[in-house]
């Protein structure tokens, strides 16, 4: 663990003209120093816009926040203001089946979230009545619900004394104070909760979180910072020594697996042939085509793959017709290669664990987005699927 040592503060960069506290702490720059410049600059020239900013309601908050896990914002925006309108309350969310909101999550990503929002709903409605936890333990024990999620609805909901721990918020706290401990270590963590308390302006802790957040997203960005514009520029470790691009450090490396997945379009006078993945593994709880995952990573002849299918479907007289792809999907620890073909079958019953859905059907069915695209873009071809 290590935090530079500033030395003599460099020229002002910020634009702004420098308040009272800046000159009187122009040498020390201090915690409260870094506190106060951090909520002028949120009271005088913090224009980020969004739906959920100064929302009071801790379901609204909750929503927004776990919708933005993995998010950004410009995606999430109006999945937001779906889920809101489609479930106003977390007890018509809770009441909500299954299919419905994972119908509206499709495409955003990250299922597990969309598996514990639901768990979460149904939690606040078995154990608290319908009303949302107004305690930072209670809420941090609902499904999903991880320390940053709960200090932001403990503090903006509720104005308790919780500073949230970020990505915007690690990356200001590294280089204005020049903490080079990678903040995915177990110390790194600790240290960036440490020093994210000691800054949480008191009066007013939900606005002060919603400064850092902000801040750290506009101004102080992973790419090209905006230094000149920065009234933190006078004391920062990483503008003083060069850092900046160097600041926060990362310590463990993504290993990423590569997957290759055969879909087939089955097709029939009753629709095509679905199953819900029941598997501990991406995309659970979504619905997806018949599919074959070789072990070898490698597409085989199209009567081979035929063949499997037959003996796997017990359908004798399935033919495959036309082979598509290759499609890409990445995820965050795997990259998802994808070749699709189309066979015809007669109709019969379909074989356990699936069913046959056709087209109204398909559209209550939420996809990983690869296989949602694919069907959107085929059936809107001239060689449509149904």
């Amino acid at each position: 663990m290590k935090i530079l040592n500033a030395g003599a503060p460099p020229a002002v960069y910020s634009n702004m003209p420098p308040s009272k506290t800046t000159k009187k702490h122009a040498k020390t720059a201090p915690d409260a120093w870094f506190t106060s410049q951090l909520m002028e600059w949120h009271a005088t020239h913090n224009r980020r816009e969004m739906p959920w900013k100064g929302e009071k309601d801790p379901y609204r908050i909750w929503l927004s926040e776990i919708i933005l896990q993995q998010t950004r914002v410009e995606q999430g925006w109006a999945y937001y203001l779906r889920f809101t309108e489609a479930y106003p309350t977390v007890q018509q969310l809770a009441a909500a089946p299954d299919e419905s909101v994972f119908k509206l999550w499709e495409g955003l990503g990250y299922y597990s979230r969309c598996r514990n929002l639901l768990a979460a709903a149904r939690q606040i409605v078995a154990q608290h009545g319908g009303i949302f936890p107004a305690d930072y333990q209670q809420i941090i024990n609902l499904k999903g619900v991880g320390p940053y999620t709960a200090a932001a609805i403990a503090s903006f909901a509720f104005g308790l004394p919780h500073a949230v721990v970020d990505g915007n918020v690690i990356r200001v706290l590294a280089r204005f104070f020049g903490i080079d401990t990678a903040f995915d270590s177990t110390e790194g963590k600790k240290q960036f909760a440490r020093k994210a308390q000691q800054l949480l302006h008191l009066p007013a802790p939900g606005a002060y979180n919603q400064a850092m957040m902000d801040f750290g997203a506009t101004v102080c960005t992973p790419q090209k910072p905006q230094c000149g514009q920065c009234p933190l520029a006078t004391h920062c470790e990483a503008r003083l020594h060069s850092l900046t691009s160097s600041l926060p450090v990362k310590g463990k490396k993504l290993l990423r697996r590569d997957r290759l997945l055969l879909y087939t379009v089955v097709k029939s006078e009753a629709g095509l042939l679905v199953r819900r993945r029941q598997q501990r593994d991406v995309w659970q709880d979504l619905y997806e085509l018949v599919l074959i995952e070789p072990e070898d990573g490698q597409v085989p002849p199209l009567a081979e793959w035929q063949a499997t299918l037959r003996a796997q479907l017990a359908m004798p007289g399935l033919v495959l017709t036309s082979l598509h792809g290759p499609l890409k999907q990445e995820l965050t620890h795997q990259t998802i290669r994808a070749m699709l073909a189309h066979g015809l079958v007669a109709k019969q019953p379909a074989p356990a664990g699936y069913e046959w859905a056709d087209e109204e059907r398909l559209r209550q069915l939420a996809f990983p987005r690869l296989l949602a695209r694919y069907l959107q873009q085929t059936n809107g071809a001239q060689a449509s699927i149904f």
